[in-house]
Protein backbone atom coordinates (compact mmCIF):
# COMPACT_ATOMS: atom_id res chain seq x y z
CA UNK A 1 0.00 0.00 0.00
CA UNK A 2 1.31 3.69 -0.82
CA UNK A 3 1.20 4.70 2.56
CA UNK A 4 3.85 1.46 4.10
CA UNK A 5 5.89 2.44 0.99
CA UNK A 6 6.44 5.61 2.21
CA UNK A 7 7.33 4.65 5.47
CA UNK A 8 9.87 2.64 3.59
CA UNK A 9 11.43 5.91 1.91
CA UNK A 10 11.14 8.19 4.67
CA UNK A 11 13.58 5.76 6.56
CA UNK A 12 15.72 4.90 3.69
CA UNK A 13 15.63 8.79 3.24
CA UNK A 14 16.93 9.31 6.64
CA UNK A 15 19.39 6.43 6.56
CA UNK A 16 20.82 8.17 2.99
CA UNK A 17 21.47 11.93 4.86
CA UNK A 18 23.33 9.84 7.48
CA UNK A 19 25.70 7.95 5.51
CA UNK A 20 25.75 10.46 2.60
CA UNK A 21 24.02 8.78 0.07
CA UNK A 22 25.63 5.38 0.26
CA UNK A 23 23.61 2.19 0.88
CA UNK A 24 24.61 -0.37 3.32
CA UNK A 25 23.07 -3.04 1.40
CA UNK A 26 25.54 -2.58 -1.69
CA UNK A 27 28.31 -2.56 1.07
CA UNK A 28 27.41 -5.76 2.81
CA UNK A 29 26.33 -7.61 -0.42
CA UNK A 30 29.82 -5.97 -1.45
CA UNK A 31 31.82 -8.06 1.36
CA UNK A 32 29.59 -10.97 1.37
CA UNK A 33 30.35 -12.19 -1.65
CA UNK A 34 33.42 -11.58 -1.55
CA UNK A 35 34.31 -13.50 2.17
CA UNK A 36 31.92 -16.39 1.02
CA UNK A 37 33.74 -16.88 -2.43
CA UNK A 38 37.45 -16.86 -0.84
CA UNK A 39 36.14 -18.96 2.21
CA UNK A 40 35.97 -21.93 -0.72
CA UNK A 41 38.69 -20.95 -2.53
CA UNK A 42 41.41 -23.07 -0.34
CA UNK A 43 43.90 -22.53 -3.32
CA UNK A 44 43.85 -18.99 -3.04
CA UNK A 45 44.33 -18.65 0.59
CA UNK A 46 47.03 -21.28 0.43
CA UNK A 47 48.37 -18.78 -2.39
CA UNK A 48 47.62 -15.50 0.32
CA UNK A 49 49.34 -17.55 3.61
CA UNK A 50 52.61 -17.93 1.59
CA UNK A 51 52.12 -14.20 0.57
CA UNK A 52 51.66 -12.70 3.69
CA UNK A 53 55.39 -15.47 4.51
CA UNK A 54 57.25 -13.84 1.81
CA UNK A 55 56.02 -10.17 2.90
CA UNK A 56 57.05 -10.61 6.77
CA UNK A 57 60.20 -12.54 5.39
CA UNK A 58 61.01 -9.60 3.07
CA UNK A 59 60.37 -6.91 5.87
CA UNK A 60 62.19 -9.11 8.75
CA UNK A 61 65.16 -9.08 6.28
CA UNK A 62 65.59 -5.34 5.68
CA UNK A 63 64.76 -4.54 9.45
CA UNK A 64 68.03 -5.13 10.53
CA UNK A 65 69.73 -3.19 7.67
CA UNK A 66 67.46 -0.53 7.69
CA UNK A 67 70.55 1.89 9.39
CA UNK A 68 72.94 1.25 5.97
CA UNK A 69 72.62 3.97 3.39
CA UNK A 70 72.54 1.17 1.00
CA UNK A 71 69.38 -0.84 2.19
CA UNK A 72 66.63 -0.56 -0.08
CA UNK A 73 63.02 -0.32 1.21
CA UNK A 74 61.97 -3.65 -0.70
CA UNK A 75 58.29 -2.06 -0.73
CA UNK A 76 58.11 0.82 -2.87
CA UNK A 77 54.60 3.55 -2.89
CA UNK A 78 52.84 3.98 -5.66
CA UNK A 79 53.68 6.56 -8.14
CA UNK A 80 50.36 8.70 -7.51
CA UNK A 81 51.09 8.39 -3.01
CA UNK A 82 52.51 11.48 -2.28
CA UNK A 83 52.22 10.74 1.87
CA UNK A 84 55.95 9.05 2.17
CA UNK A 85 57.55 11.87 -0.25
CA UNK A 86 58.94 13.65 2.57
CA UNK A 87 63.10 12.18 3.12
CA UNK A 88 62.49 12.06 6.55
CA UNK A 89 60.32 8.62 6.25
CA UNK A 90 63.45 7.35 4.92
CA UNK A 91 65.15 7.10 8.66
CA UNK A 92 64.79 4.90 11.41
CA UNK A 93 62.48 4.32 13.15
CA UNK A 94 59.79 5.88 10.40
CA UNK A 95 60.73 3.63 7.43
CA UNK A 96 60.04 0.69 9.17
CA UNK A 97 56.24 2.08 9.68
CA UNK A 98 56.39 3.07 6.33
CA UNK A 99 57.62 -0.06 4.85
CA UNK A 100 55.16 -2.17 7.29
CA UNK A 101 52.10 -0.15 6.08
CA UNK A 102 53.13 -0.08 2.85
CA UNK A 103 53.70 -4.17 3.02
CA UNK A 104 50.51 -4.83 4.53
CA UNK A 105 48.52 -1.99 1.54
CA UNK A 106 50.46 -4.70 -0.87
CA UNK A 107 48.88 -7.99 1.03
CA UNK A 108 45.29 -6.69 1.07
CA UNK A 109 45.53 -5.79 -2.90
CA UNK A 110 46.17 -9.34 -3.48
CA UNK A 111 43.49 -10.39 -0.78
CA UNK A 112 40.62 -8.50 -2.43
CA UNK A 113 41.72 -9.80 -6.51
CA UNK A 114 38.51 -11.01 -7.87
CA UNK A 115 37.40 -14.45 -6.93
CA UNK A 116 36.23 -16.87 -9.18
CA UNK A 117 32.40 -16.50 -8.80
CA UNK A 118 32.29 -13.22 -7.49
CA UNK A 119 30.75 -10.20 -9.32
CA UNK A 120 33.60 -8.40 -10.70
CA UNK A 121 31.67 -5.07 -9.71
CA UNK A 122 31.38 -6.60 -5.67
CA UNK A 123 35.78 -7.29 -6.23
CA UNK A 124 36.08 -3.96 -7.19
CA UNK A 125 33.57 -2.18 -4.68
CA UNK A 126 35.89 -4.71 -1.74
CA UNK A 127 39.22 -3.76 -2.86
CA UNK A 128 37.88 0.00 -3.22
CA UNK A 129 36.33 0.18 0.92
CA UNK A 130 39.79 -1.68 1.65
CA UNK A 131 41.63 0.81 0.30
CA UNK A 132 40.04 3.43 1.75
CA UNK A 133 40.10 1.75 5.34
CA UNK A 134 43.92 1.30 4.97
CA UNK A 135 44.24 5.00 4.45
CA UNK A 136 42.89 5.61 7.49
CA UNK A 137 45.12 4.17 10.19
CA UNK A 138 48.04 5.37 7.35
CA UNK A 139 51.45 5.69 9.87
CA UNK A 140 51.02 9.42 7.86
CA UNK A 141 48.03 10.16 9.57
CA UNK A 142 49.31 9.23 12.73
CA UNK A 143 50.64 12.23 14.14
CA UNK A 144 53.28 10.32 17.27
CA UNK A 145 54.44 8.32 13.97
CA UNK A 146 54.58 11.04 11.30
CA UNK A 147 58.13 12.17 11.24
CA UNK A 148 57.01 15.43 9.60
CA UNK A 149 54.12 16.35 12.10
CA UNK A 150 56.39 15.64 15.17
CA UNK A 151 59.86 18.12 13.88
CA UNK A 152 57.27 20.76 13.25
CA UNK A 153 55.73 20.30 16.62
CA UNK A 154 59.18 20.48 17.79
CA UNK A 155 60.46 23.25 15.68
CA UNK A 156 57.48 25.59 16.80
CA UNK A 157 57.22 24.36 20.57
CA UNK A 158 53.86 23.01 19.30
CA UNK A 159 52.56 26.46 18.06
CA UNK A 160 51.46 24.13 15.29
CA UNK A 161 48.96 22.05 16.93
CA UNK A 162 47.33 25.85 18.22
CA UNK A 163 46.93 26.87 14.54
CA UNK A 164 45.50 23.74 14.05
CA UNK A 165 43.17 23.58 16.87
CA UNK A 166 41.62 26.91 15.54
CA UNK A 167 41.73 25.60 12.01
CA UNK A 168 39.55 22.56 13.13
CA UNK A 169 37.00 25.32 15.17
CA UNK A 170 36.73 27.61 12.25
CA UNK A 171 35.82 24.87 10.03
CA UNK A 172 33.31 22.75 12.66
CA UNK A 173 31.20 25.51 13.54
CA UNK A 174 31.09 26.98 9.78
CA UNK A 175 29.96 23.27 9.15
CA UNK A 176 27.24 23.91 12.19
CA UNK A 177 26.18 26.89 10.70
CA UNK A 178 26.00 25.98 7.35
CA UNK A 179 28.41 29.11 6.44
CA UNK A 180 30.30 28.50 3.17
CA UNK A 181 34.09 29.58 3.64
CA UNK A 182 34.97 33.44 2.89
CA UNK A 183 36.47 33.58 -0.45
CA UNK A 184 40.43 33.95 -0.18
CA UNK A 185 43.15 36.04 -2.30
CA UNK A 186 40.45 38.14 -3.74
CA UNK A 187 39.15 35.39 -6.30
CA UNK A 188 35.86 36.19 -5.91
CA UNK A 189 32.99 35.52 -9.40
CA UNK A 190 32.77 38.55 -11.61
CA UNK A 191 36.26 40.56 -9.83
CA UNK A 192 39.22 38.60 -10.78
CA UNK A 193 37.60 35.49 -11.88
CA UNK A 194 34.92 35.04 -14.55
CA UNK A 195 35.73 38.48 -16.02
CA UNK A 196 36.05 37.97 -19.72
CA UNK A 197 33.79 41.05 -21.13
CA UNK A 198 30.06 39.73 -22.46
CA UNK A 199 27.01 40.05 -22.05
CA UNK A 200 23.70 37.92 -21.54
CA UNK A 201 21.75 37.93 -24.32
CA UNK A 202 19.20 35.06 -23.60
CA UNK A 203 17.67 33.31 -20.29
CA UNK A 204 15.00 31.04 -19.36
CA UNK A 205 14.17 29.10 -16.29
CA UNK A 206 17.21 26.68 -16.68
CA UNK A 207 20.07 28.79 -18.38
CA UNK A 208 21.66 31.96 -19.21
CA UNK A 209 23.16 32.50 -22.58
CA UNK A 210 26.72 34.75 -22.35
CA UNK A 211 27.90 36.13 -25.77
CA UNK A 212 31.35 37.04 -25.43
CA UNK A 213 32.46 40.84 -26.79
CA UNK A 214 35.19 40.39 -29.74
CA UNK A 215 38.25 41.70 -29.47
CA UNK A 216 40.01 41.49 -32.86
CA UNK A 217 38.46 43.84 -36.14
CA UNK A 218 37.37 40.38 -38.03
CA UNK A 219 36.01 37.29 -36.74
CA UNK A 220 35.89 33.73 -38.03
CA UNK A 221 32.21 33.32 -39.20
CA UNK A 222 31.21 30.47 -37.25
CA UNK A 223 30.87 30.87 -33.50
CA UNK A 224 31.52 28.74 -31.22
CA UNK A 225 28.72 27.44 -28.25
CA UNK A 226 30.30 25.67 -25.46
CA UNK A 227 27.98 23.95 -22.93
CA UNK A 228 29.38 23.46 -19.83
CA UNK A 229 28.43 20.68 -17.22
CA UNK A 230 25.82 22.05 -14.42
CA UNK A 231 27.67 19.85 -12.09
CA UNK A 232 29.67 22.51 -11.44
CA UNK A 233 29.71 26.22 -12.23
CA UNK A 234 30.81 27.22 -15.97
CA UNK A 235 33.66 29.42 -15.18
CA UNK A 236 35.88 26.97 -14.62
CA UNK A 237 36.48 27.64 -18.76
CA UNK A 238 37.01 31.42 -17.46
CA UNK A 239 39.25 31.50 -15.04
CA UNK A 240 41.39 34.28 -14.66
CA UNK A 241 42.62 36.13 -18.26
CA UNK A 242 46.01 34.37 -18.18
CA UNK A 243 43.93 30.81 -17.81
CA UNK A 244 40.23 31.31 -19.77
CA UNK A 245 39.67 29.29 -22.36
CA UNK A 246 36.97 31.45 -23.58
CA UNK A 247 39.58 34.56 -23.43
CA UNK A 248 41.95 32.41 -25.35
CA UNK A 249 39.15 31.85 -28.08
CA UNK A 250 38.14 35.35 -28.39
CA UNK A 251 41.95 36.80 -28.72
CA UNK A 252 41.94 34.43 -31.97
CA UNK A 253 38.58 35.52 -33.64
CA UNK A 254 36.51 33.07 -32.81
CA UNK A 255 32.52 34.90 -31.42
CA UNK A 256 32.28 32.32 -28.16
CA UNK A 257 29.06 31.81 -26.21
CA UNK A 258 28.55 30.06 -23.14
CA UNK A 259 25.68 28.48 -21.10
CA UNK A 260 25.76 29.28 -17.55
CA UNK A 261 23.10 26.76 -16.18
CA UNK A 262 20.69 27.64 -13.10
CA UNK A 263 21.40 26.19 -9.99
CA UNK A 264 17.96 24.20 -9.10
CA UNK A 265 15.88 24.18 -5.74
CA UNK A 266 14.10 21.86 -4.18
CA UNK A 267 11.11 23.38 -6.48
CA UNK A 268 12.99 21.91 -9.11
CA UNK A 269 12.86 17.93 -8.00
CA UNK A 270 10.72 17.57 -11.48
CA UNK A 271 12.83 19.01 -13.77
CA UNK A 272 13.82 16.04 -16.41
CA UNK A 273 17.15 15.37 -18.01
CA UNK A 274 16.38 16.05 -21.67
CA UNK A 275 14.42 19.31 -20.27
CA UNK A 276 18.75 20.29 -20.28
CA UNK A 277 19.00 18.91 -23.63
CA UNK A 278 15.57 21.35 -24.91
CA UNK A 279 15.76 24.40 -22.24
CA UNK A 280 19.50 24.19 -22.72
CA UNK A 281 21.36 22.99 -25.84
CA UNK A 282 18.51 23.43 -28.37
CA UNK A 283 17.73 27.03 -26.79
CA UNK A 284 21.20 28.20 -26.63
CA UNK A 285 21.50 27.54 -30.17
CA UNK A 286 18.41 28.63 -31.03
CA UNK A 287 19.74 32.18 -30.02
CA UNK A 288 23.19 31.54 -31.47
CA UNK A 289 21.96 31.19 -35.36
CA UNK A 290 19.19 34.03 -34.35
CA UNK A 291 22.48 36.32 -33.68
CA UNK A 292 24.65 34.53 -36.24
CA UNK A 293 22.22 33.73 -39.10
CA UNK A 294 23.73 31.87 -41.79
CA UNK A 295 26.15 30.13 -40.65
CA UNK A 296 26.98 26.49 -38.65
CA UNK A 297 28.29 26.28 -34.64
CA UNK A 298 31.31 24.91 -33.45
CA UNK A 299 29.43 23.27 -30.49
CA UNK A 300 31.72 22.10 -27.30
CA UNK A 301 30.64 20.37 -24.25
CA UNK A 302 32.66 19.28 -21.29
CA UNK A 303 31.76 16.44 -18.78
CA UNK A 304 28.05 15.42 -18.53
CA UNK A 305 27.52 18.59 -20.79
CA UNK A 306 29.62 16.76 -23.43
CA UNK A 307 27.34 13.96 -23.01
CA UNK A 308 24.41 15.79 -23.09
CA UNK A 309 25.94 17.60 -26.37
CA UNK A 310 26.26 14.10 -27.97
CA UNK A 311 22.83 13.31 -27.31
CA UNK A 312 21.59 16.67 -28.89
CA UNK A 313 23.88 15.77 -32.02
CA UNK A 314 22.42 12.65 -32.48
CA UNK A 315 18.88 13.98 -32.07
CA UNK A 316 19.52 16.46 -34.43
CA UNK A 317 21.25 14.38 -37.27
CA UNK A 318 18.23 11.94 -36.88
CA UNK A 319 15.96 15.08 -37.92
CA UNK A 320 18.22 16.35 -40.41
CA UNK A 321 19.14 19.42 -38.54
CA UNK A 322 22.70 20.31 -39.92
CA UNK A 323 23.50 23.47 -37.96
CA UNK A 324 26.53 21.57 -36.36
CA UNK A 325 29.56 22.32 -37.96
CA UNK A 326 32.10 20.26 -35.67
CA UNK A 327 31.28 18.71 -31.92
CA UNK A 328 33.95 19.16 -29.47
CA UNK A 329 33.90 16.44 -26.30
CA UNK A 330 35.80 17.93 -23.24
CA UNK A 331 36.48 14.91 -20.89
CA UNK A 332 32.62 13.82 -22.13
CA UNK A 333 31.58 9.74 -21.68
CA UNK A 334 29.36 8.90 -24.28
CA UNK A 335 29.97 4.91 -23.04
CA UNK A 336 29.78 4.30 -19.61
CA UNK A 337 30.38 0.34 -19.86
CA UNK A 338 33.80 1.32 -18.02
CA UNK A 339 33.46 4.56 -16.42
CA UNK A 340 35.80 4.35 -13.33
CA UNK A 341 35.85 4.44 -9.97
CA UNK A 342 32.40 5.87 -9.93
CA UNK A 343 30.72 2.70 -11.11
CA UNK A 344 31.32 1.31 -8.10
CA UNK A 345 28.47 3.56 -6.34
CA UNK A 346 26.20 3.09 -9.27
CA UNK A 347 23.63 -0.60 -8.95
CA UNK A 348 19.91 -0.81 -8.30
CA UNK A 349 20.44 -1.22 -4.39
CA UNK A 350 22.38 2.33 -4.72
CA UNK A 351 20.46 4.05 -6.83
CA UNK A 352 17.02 3.31 -5.23
CA UNK A 353 18.90 4.65 -1.97
CA UNK A 354 19.80 7.74 -3.24
CA UNK A 355 16.64 8.37 -4.91
CA UNK A 356 14.58 8.08 -1.83
CA UNK A 357 17.22 10.57 -0.51
CA UNK A 358 16.77 12.52 -3.69
CA UNK A 359 12.87 12.37 -2.62
CA UNK A 360 12.84 13.59 0.42
CA UNK A 361 15.35 16.66 -0.74
CA UNK A 362 14.35 17.44 -3.72
CA UNK A 363 17.63 17.78 -4.76
CA UNK A 364 21.23 15.90 -4.64
CA UNK A 365 22.56 18.79 -2.59
CA UNK A 366 25.83 20.05 -3.10
CA UNK A 367 27.98 18.61 0.60
CA UNK A 368 26.58 14.84 -0.92
CA UNK A 369 27.90 15.52 -4.51
CA UNK A 370 30.98 16.82 -3.04
CA UNK A 371 31.83 13.77 -0.75
CA UNK A 372 31.17 11.53 -3.41
CA UNK A 373 34.04 13.13 -5.16
CA UNK A 374 36.29 13.75 -2.42
CA UNK A 375 35.74 9.58 -1.82
CA UNK A 376 37.42 9.16 -4.91
CA UNK A 377 40.07 10.73 -4.13
CA UNK A 378 40.61 10.78 -0.12
CA UNK A 379 44.68 10.39 0.33
CA UNK A 380 44.76 14.29 -1.27
CA UNK A 381 41.40 15.40 -0.55
CA UNK A 382 40.48 14.40 3.01
CA UNK A 383 43.62 12.99 4.94
CA UNK A 384 46.18 14.59 4.19
CA UNK A 385 44.62 18.12 3.97
CA UNK A 386 43.24 17.13 7.70
CA UNK A 387 47.07 16.70 8.64
CA UNK A 388 48.22 19.69 6.78
CA UNK A 389 45.22 22.01 8.12
CA UNK A 390 44.75 20.26 11.55
CA UNK A 391 48.27 19.18 12.71
CA UNK A 392 50.39 21.47 10.83
CA UNK A 393 48.57 24.19 10.90
CA UNK A 394 48.88 25.22 7.48
CA UNK A 395 45.35 26.27 5.26
CA UNK A 396 45.75 25.45 1.78
CA UNK A 397 45.99 28.71 0.05
CA UNK A 398 42.87 29.36 -2.34
CA UNK A 399 43.67 28.78 -6.12
CA UNK A 400 41.49 29.64 -9.34
CA UNK A 401 40.62 26.11 -9.70
CA UNK A 402 40.00 25.45 -6.04
CA UNK A 403 38.12 28.51 -5.76
CA UNK A 404 35.84 27.50 -8.11
CA UNK A 405 35.76 23.96 -6.89
CA UNK A 406 34.50 24.72 -4.11
CA UNK A 407 31.08 26.84 -5.43
CA UNK A 408 29.08 23.97 -5.73
CA UNK A 409 25.97 23.14 -7.45
CA UNK A 410 22.80 21.02 -6.57
CA UNK A 411 20.94 18.40 -8.78
CA UNK A 412 17.52 18.09 -9.37
CA UNK A 413 15.95 14.97 -8.55
CA UNK A 414 14.15 13.74 -11.39
CA UNK A 415 17.21 14.55 -13.56
CA UNK A 416 20.05 12.97 -11.73
CA UNK A 417 17.93 9.88 -11.56
CA UNK A 418 17.66 9.41 -15.24
CA UNK A 419 20.89 10.54 -15.33
CA UNK A 420 22.09 7.30 -13.34
CA UNK A 421 19.83 4.62 -14.58
CA UNK A 422 19.59 5.35 -17.94
CA UNK A 423 23.28 6.21 -18.73
CA UNK A 424 25.97 4.84 -15.79
CA UNK A 425 23.80 1.87 -14.81
CA UNK A 426 21.91 0.88 -18.26
CA UNK A 427 24.65 2.25 -20.20
CA UNK A 428 21.34 3.16 -22.91
CA UNK A 429 23.01 5.53 -25.06
CA UNK A 430 25.77 3.27 -26.79
CA UNK A 431 23.16 0.02 -26.07
CA UNK A 432 20.90 1.44 -29.23
CA UNK A 433 18.48 2.18 -26.11
CA UNK A 434 18.59 5.89 -25.52
CA UNK A 435 15.25 7.52 -26.83
CA UNK A 436 14.41 10.99 -27.42
CA UNK A 437 11.37 11.77 -27.96
CA UNK A 438 9.97 8.48 -27.95
CA UNK A 439 12.85 7.59 -31.03
CA UNK A 440 16.02 5.91 -30.61
CA UNK A 441 18.92 7.75 -31.13
CA UNK A 442 22.41 6.55 -32.34
CA UNK A 443 25.84 8.47 -32.13
CA UNK A 444 26.91 7.07 -35.37
CA UNK A 445 24.06 9.46 -37.37
CA UNK A 446 26.42 11.96 -36.40
CA UNK A 447 28.60 13.47 -39.68
CA UNK A 448 30.17 16.43 -37.94
CA UNK A 449 33.43 16.03 -37.04
CA UNK A 450 34.46 15.88 -33.55
CA UNK A 451 37.43 16.66 -31.65
CA UNK A 452 37.54 14.64 -28.57
CA UNK A 453 39.49 15.45 -25.41
CA UNK A 454 40.64 13.08 -22.06
CA UNK A 455 42.80 13.29 -19.67
CA UNK A 456 46.27 10.83 -18.41
CA UNK A 457 44.79 10.91 -14.68
CA UNK A 458 41.14 11.45 -15.10
CA UNK A 459 38.79 10.18 -11.89
CA UNK A 460 35.73 10.73 -13.05
CA UNK A 461 35.72 10.07 -17.05
CA UNK A 462 38.88 7.62 -17.59
CA UNK A 463 40.67 8.04 -20.80
CA UNK A 464 39.78 5.03 -21.71
CA UNK A 465 35.82 5.25 -21.14
CA UNK A 466 35.91 8.35 -23.22
CA UNK A 467 38.08 6.78 -26.17
CA UNK A 468 35.36 4.57 -26.66
CA UNK A 469 32.97 7.03 -28.44
CA UNK A 470 35.26 5.41 -31.61
CA UNK A 471 33.69 2.27 -31.06
CA UNK A 472 29.73 4.17 -31.93
CA UNK A 473 30.80 6.95 -34.22
CA UNK A 474 31.53 6.95 -38.06
CA UNK A 475 32.67 10.17 -38.62
CA UNK A 476 36.30 12.22 -38.77
CA UNK A 477 37.29 11.82 -35.45
CA UNK A 478 40.28 13.80 -33.88
CA UNK A 479 41.29 12.24 -30.43
CA UNK A 480 43.13 13.92 -27.90
CA UNK A 481 44.94 12.25 -24.53
CA UNK A 482 46.78 14.97 -22.62
CA UNK A 483 48.36 15.15 -18.86
CA UNK A 484 46.53 16.09 -16.27
CA UNK A 485 43.21 15.26 -14.23
CA UNK A 486 39.77 15.77 -15.11
CA UNK A 487 39.78 19.37 -14.56
CA UNK A 488 42.87 20.69 -14.39
CA UNK A 489 44.25 18.78 -17.98
CA UNK A 490 41.21 20.66 -19.10
CA UNK A 491 42.59 24.07 -18.04
CA UNK A 492 45.90 23.55 -19.75
CA UNK A 493 46.45 27.19 -21.32
CA UNK A 494 49.71 27.24 -23.38
CA UNK A 495 52.71 28.46 -21.53
CA UNK A 496 51.41 26.26 -18.32
CA UNK A 497 54.78 23.92 -17.38
CA UNK A 498 54.87 20.54 -18.04
CA UNK A 499 51.68 19.97 -20.74
CA UNK A 500 52.17 17.33 -22.90
CA UNK A 501 49.98 15.42 -25.18
CA UNK A 502 49.24 12.47 -27.77
CA UNK A 503 46.78 13.15 -30.68
CA UNK A 504 45.50 11.50 -33.72
CA UNK A 505 43.23 11.46 -36.57
CA UNK A 506 40.54 8.79 -37.85
CA UNK A 507 39.27 9.53 -40.89
CA UNK A 508 35.51 9.42 -41.82
CA UNK A 509 34.59 5.33 -41.75
CA UNK A 510 38.08 4.78 -40.71
CA UNK A 511 38.47 1.39 -38.90
CA UNK A 512 38.66 1.51 -35.61
CA UNK A 513 41.94 0.55 -33.25
CA UNK A 514 41.92 -0.11 -29.53
CA UNK A 515 43.17 2.62 -26.57
CA UNK A 516 46.46 0.62 -26.46
CA UNK A 517 47.76 0.58 -30.00
CA UNK A 518 45.80 4.30 -30.48
CA UNK A 519 48.67 5.30 -28.16
CA UNK A 520 51.28 3.55 -29.79
CA UNK A 521 50.96 5.14 -33.15
CA UNK A 522 49.60 8.65 -31.93
CA UNK A 523 51.65 11.87 -32.55
CA UNK A 524 53.37 13.04 -28.96
CA UNK A 525 53.63 16.48 -28.68
CA UNK A 526 54.66 18.92 -25.70
CA UNK A 527 52.73 22.18 -24.57
CA UNK A 528 48.71 22.41 -24.00
CA UNK A 529 46.27 21.09 -26.61
CA UNK A 530 44.39 24.26 -26.60
CA UNK A 531 46.58 25.81 -29.85
CA UNK A 532 45.27 22.52 -31.85
CA UNK A 533 42.68 22.68 -31.09
CA UNK A 534 42.23 26.46 -32.19
CA UNK A 535 43.71 24.98 -35.69
CA UNK A 536 41.22 22.41 -35.55
CA UNK A 537 38.26 24.57 -35.36
CA UNK A 538 39.75 27.65 -38.02
CA UNK A 539 40.29 24.67 -40.33
CA UNK A 540 36.70 23.30 -40.56
CA UNK A 541 35.81 27.22 -40.34
CA UNK A 542 35.19 29.26 -43.87
CA UNK A 543 38.27 30.87 -44.94
CA UNK A 544 37.22 34.09 -45.52
CA UNK A 545 37.02 36.35 -41.68
CA UNK A 546 33.98 38.71 -41.24
CA UNK A 547 32.91 41.47 -39.40
CA UNK A 548 31.84 40.35 -35.79
CA UNK A 549 28.10 40.03 -34.63
CA UNK A 550 26.46 42.59 -32.67
CA UNK A 551 25.71 41.76 -29.09
CA UNK A 552 22.47 40.00 -29.03
CA UNK A 553 19.67 40.64 -31.82
CA UNK A 554 17.26 43.22 -30.21
CA UNK A 555 15.64 43.25 -33.87
CA UNK A 556 15.13 39.54 -33.19
CA UNK A 557 13.76 39.86 -29.52
CA UNK A 558 17.42 39.24 -28.00
CA UNK A 559 18.26 41.83 -26.04
CA UNK A 560 21.58 42.04 -24.00
CA UNK A 561 20.06 41.57 -20.47
CA UNK A 562 23.06 41.76 -18.25
CA UNK A 563 26.95 41.90 -18.31
CA UNK A 564 28.60 38.57 -17.64
CA UNK A 565 29.16 36.71 -15.73
CA UNK A 566 25.27 37.14 -15.52
CA UNK A 567 22.94 36.36 -12.69
CA UNK A 568 22.29 32.55 -12.36
CA UNK A 569 26.38 32.03 -11.71
CA UNK A 570 26.10 33.90 -8.17
CA UNK A 571 23.04 31.69 -7.07
CA UNK A 572 24.00 29.87 -3.89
Amino acid sequence: MPTFETMDRVERAVAARLTQGVSPHALYAAWFDWASHLANAPGRLVELGIEAANIGARFARFAPHSLSEDAKPPFQPQASDRRFNDPAWGRLPYVLWQQAFIAQESWWQSATREVRGMTPKNAARVAFMTRHLLDVFSPSNVPWLNPVIIERTLKESGANLVRGALNFQDDALRALTMEPAPPTNGLRVGEALAITPGEVVFRNELMELIQYKPTTESVIAEPVLIVPAWIMKYYVLDLRPQNSLVRYLVERGFTVFMVSWRNPTAADRDLTFDAYRTSGVMAALDAVTTIVPGHKVHATGYCIGGTLLAIAAATMARGDDDRLATVTLLAAQTDFSEAGELMLFVDESQIAFLEDMMWDQGVLDTKQMAGAFKILRANDLVWSKMMREYLLGERDAMTDLTTWNADQTRLPSRMHSQYLRGLFLENRLTAGRYAVEGKVIALKDVSAPMFVISTETDHIAPWRSVYKVHLFTDNELTFVLTNGGHNAGIVSEPGHHGRHYHVATRAAGGRYVDSDTWLRHATPAEGSWWPAWGSWLAARSARERVAPPGMGAASRGLVPLCPAPGLYVHQR
